[in-house]
């Protein structure tokens, strides 16, 4: 089955790239832009029996190596 891990910083936490970002699109002439916050996404094939166990394998994953989770929160949702 296929899923995607989504990784963001969290709320309070300072994010240089993304506030490079910002200033890129406004030096673009990209009206309209309040403010940017990057992240990561994974998109991850993991062959587990079912959705239950496949949502807790991806959850140790993101606990132990996708995601700093002093810093970040993460997202994970499953497809088919």
């Amino acid at each position: 089955m296929k899923a995607r891990v989504t990784v963001t910083l969290k709320n309070g936490v300072l994010d240089p790239q993304g506030k490079a970002i910002e200033g890129a699109l406004k030096s673009l002439g990209i009206d309209g832009v309040g403010s940017v916050r990057q992240g990561k996404v994974f998109d991850i094939e993991i062959t587990a029996g079912d959705k239950a166990a496949a949502e807790s394998a991806l959850k140790d994953a993101c606990e132990k190596l996708l995601a700093n989770t002093v810093i970040e929160n993460y997202r994970v949702e499953i497809g088919a």
